[in-house]
């Protein structure tokens, strides 16, 4: 049993050297290269100064060079931080500085556009790409180039002892200040979930793996280091196939995918725009989505036209990975008005505390905990957002343990399953009534014509909050704003029913493909 990510690959590369491990943009790696050149960049970052627990980013697009570069700061005893390479520059120049980076792996392309200020912190660049053969100074950093790894040991990686609660990765989500906060992940907390996973999908050395996520979303991580555990392959999904849906049903049928594991929205964009019919998608053995609700009226058009599949639900905010499941049962889905987010998954404990701080019974609506291995140690650099989140378990009474406040709105079903409310800050007051906007988005969705749905709420001083809803609907649906005020009504009680819905062709998306709700409601709010 490996006690660090990285001692994933020095097992499957010995067990099976010559078997592709990662393929992306026409290139692969077997087992074998890709330990390989993680040992050389490992070698190449000590030498160059890098110690335990310093954080290293890789500002790169995705390929094959991206996985070399996590497993090889993780073999240097570093921690990688993946930046978004379409991130605005201030955005990524914030991280870099947010947590003192050592040094950076990005192209030639992207380094032009960060000045000395940006990257004031970083010791030296490793630049991926480009004509550069040989090392040069750049005022205060050094720039090295890639190819320098060539002339680093291949057969082991450099001797730096860590422990299995050390921090392996940080990932950078979305914070309510509006700046980023930086989640910490100790291997631990990854091996959790990965161990998991592979008992319960029986992840094996013969699937083929997508990885439908940027590197800097969490719902990566599945992708590859189940991939690399089993020794399976894992298939990048670059940016050239993510924005066409009939490229990504070519993608699946050509690699023969067999576990494809992303957001809801790239299903329904499948679903919609591509004739399932027309492909061969036999090789999909399970289906696993997360990160945003997923309609019950797609779902129940997608289980109808791949019958082949298990599908899951996986629940889980970046903090604790993935902490709950619902394995789709076929039969029940003309029944639910939602899909569960189910219970709790292996090592970890789930539990809903109520308004009087107590544990909510079955039935009553509650906060969802998360304890076990696999919460976060807390915010980097941040010890009061920590102390708000990573809480005292004040109900396990023997020792002392962290649990994790998720935000979110959770009921236990009599089966044992929770469900999603909503969550605890897209709760509003509206005339003294409480609104859960999630509701109303649920109930749009619910309409034949409607693709997408987001509501926000806009601050009112004589109400509380008015209610705006941004509405995108199928090609050739000429539904109107009324229409969807009067479906709403039969639906949702009549204070619930917004105001105003706005119609667009498309509502925006952030980088990990969720409906960009911050930015429709920064654009009303400004306007």
């Amino acid at each position: 049993m490996a006690y660090l990510l990285n001692q994933l690959l020095t097992k499957s590369a010995a067990r099976m050297p010559e078997k592709n491990a990662v393929c992306a943009r026409g290139r692969s790696l077997s087992y074998r290269e890709l330990d390989e050149q993680s040992n050389q960049l490992a070698h190449l970052l000590r030498e160059h100064g890098l110690q335990n627990g310093e954080r290293v980013g890789l500002f790169i697009p995705k390929c094959v060079d991206s996985i070399v570069s996590m497993f090889g700061v993780m073999k240097a005893g570093g921690v990688y931080v993946p930046l978004d390479p379409q991130a605005p520059l201030d955005r990524v120049a914030y991280i870099v500085r947010n947590c003192d980076m050592k040094a950076l792996i990005c192209t030639p392309e992207q380094f032009k556009g960060l000045t000395a200020h940006d990257v004031g912190c970083v010791q030296f660049t490793i630049l991926n790409g480009g004509a550069q053969q040989t090392e040069e100074e750049n005022g205060s950093a050094r720039l090295i180039p890639w190819n320098t790894i060539k002339s680093f040991a291949t057969s082991h990686g450099p001797d730096c002892p860590r422990v299995t609660t050390d921090l392996a990765y940080m990932l950078y989500t979305s914070g309510s200040t509006g700046r980023p906060k930086g989640v910490m992940l100790t291997h631990q907390n990854a091996l959790t979930f990965v161990n998991w996973c592979a008992e319960s999908f029986q992840v094996r050395s013969e699937d083929r793996l997508s990885n439908h996520a940027p590197l800097h979303f969490d719902l990566s991580v599945f992708d590859v280091y189940n991939a690399i555990e089993a020794g399976a392959t894992v298939y990048l999904i670059t940016n050239e196939i993510l924005l066409f849906p009939k490229s990504l049903a070519k993608f699946i049928e050509e690699n023969k995918i067999t576990i494809w594991y992303s957001v809801p929205s790239a299903l329904v964009l499948l679903l919609l725009h591509v004739d399932l019919k027309g492909h061969d998608l036999s090789s999909l053995r399970v289906v696993l989505f997360a990160g945003e609700v997923f309609a019950m009226k797609y779902l129940r058009q997608l289980t109808e036209l791949l019958p082949r599949p298990d599908f899951y639900n996986l629940y889980g905010p970046t903090e604790t990975n993935v902490c709950t499941y619902y394995k789709v049962e076929r039969p029940r889905l003309a029944e639910l008005d939602r899909l569960p987010i189910g219970r709790a998954c292996g090592n970890t404990e789930v539990f809903a505390v109520d308004e009087e701080d107590e544990i909510a019974k079955p039935g009553e609506v509650g906060e969802l905990f998360v304890r076990g291995p696999g919460v976060t140690p807390g915010y980097w650099g941040d010890p009061e957002k920590t102390k708000k989140s990573v809480v005292p378990n004040r109900f396990q009474v023997h020792f002392e343990e962290k649990a994790y406040r998720t935000g979110d709105q959770v009921i236990l079903g009599a089966d044992g399953n929770y469900d999603f409310v909503g969550r605890r800050d897209s709760q509003v007051k509206s005339r003294g009534y409480r609104i859960e906007l999630g509701e109303i988005e649920s109930a749009l969705l619910s309409h034949a014509a409607v693709e997408e749905a987001a509501a926000v709420a806009i601050p009112d001083e004589e109400i509380g909050a008015r209610i705006r809803v941004f509405v995108s609907t199928h090609n050739g649906n000429s539904v109107t704003p009324a229409d969807l005020q009067k479906y709403c009504a039969t639906r949702i009680p009549k204070y619930m029913v917004p105001e105003q819905i706005e119609m667009r062709d498309t509502l925006p998306k952030t980088s990990t493909g969720k409906v960009d709700r911050v930015l429709l409601a920064s654009s009303e709010a400004s306007c």
